[in-house]
């Protein structure tokens, strides 16, 4: 016979389903420095990428089931290409993107059986730190502006309060990775694990660019940083072929400290949960 559940208890079940899976997953850092905007995250392939470029001064980060958040990825590179050839290139906003983020989230959530686990974040470096913006967009289309730095999934509580008391405003490069891995490595059951670079993906979107400012940064420059933030670490050199960047299918102008992305650039198993 059917049966009838009232809608307040029908969107309880999806949140409360969304957020459980998300609270499961490893979390991942925004931060901004005075170089541009860090990207920081645990993840040891080297195909599925939580982060990627969307346009020239813009980047996605997201956590959650791969599957469902490349789909959102690769939607908001139409997005933001469409909107630029049809106007201007400035139109194309990280706040733009992350309402129509939003917008778009938050229709699935309540028209779908089964809301998307995901969580994103959407930043745009600007000339100057004043002018960066991040944004964070959860899974019922709630978007937050936020200032400095943001978390995404997992246990983000305890991984943002540990970047509250360590963060402050116009930290260098290496100051923010420092203060991004000492929190990422608290967290799970309290006690501190070991990160290597070969278990972390990293990218900035970097200031000092006038275009394609969206770089990864690998081998012996991921190295180097990772020996500052634990102290005693040995350096070593990681090799990763350089290729395209997501999103535009161009060349990265950093062959050095930077590699691009094909078409899958994202990161978690498919249709599964995180590693």
């Amino acid at each position: 016979m059917p049966f009838y559940v009232s809608p307040e208890q029908q969107m309880k079940d999806k949140a409360d389903y969304a957020r459980k899976a998300i609270t499961r997953i490893r979390s991942g850092v925004v931060i901004a420095c005075d170089a541009g905007i860090l990207f920081i995250a645990p993840n040891p392939s080297r195909a599925l990428r939580k982060f990627s470029e969307i346009y020239d001064r813009i980047a996605f980060a997201a956590v959650g089931r791969y599957n469902e958040f490349e789909n959102l990825r690769k939607a908001g590179v139409r997005y933001a290409d469409m909107t630029g050839f049809q106007y201007d290139r400035q139109d194309v906003t990280a706040r733009g993107l992350a309402n129509w983020y939003a917008q778009l989230l938050g229709t699935i959530f309540t028209e779908s059986n089964k809301p998307y686990e995901v969580e994103i974040v959407v930043a745009e470096v600007g000339k100057t730190p004043d002018g960066d913006q991040i944004y964070r967009i959860t899974f019922d289309g709630s978007v937050a502006d936020e200032h400095g730095f943001v978390v995404m999934g997992g246990q983000a509580d305890q991984v943002a309060a540990a970047l509250k008391d360590r963060y402050s405003d116009g930290m260098t490069l290496s100051g923010a990775f420092n203060v991004a891995i000492a929190a990422l490595a608290g967290q799970g059951n309290g006690d501190r694990q070991e990160i290597t670079a070969t278990q972390l993906e990293v990218a900035l979107l970097d200031r000092g660019r006038e275009h394609r400012t969206f770089r990864r940064l690998i081998g012996p420059r991921l190295e180097a940083l990772l020996a500052e933030a634990i102290p005693g670490k040995k350096t070593g050199a990681i090799t990763e072929a350089s290729s395209t960047d997501a999103g535009t299918g161009s060349p990265d102008a950093g062959p050095a400290d930077s590699a691009g992305t094909g078409p899958g650039d994202a990161a978690e198993p498919p249709g599964g949960d995180p590693a």
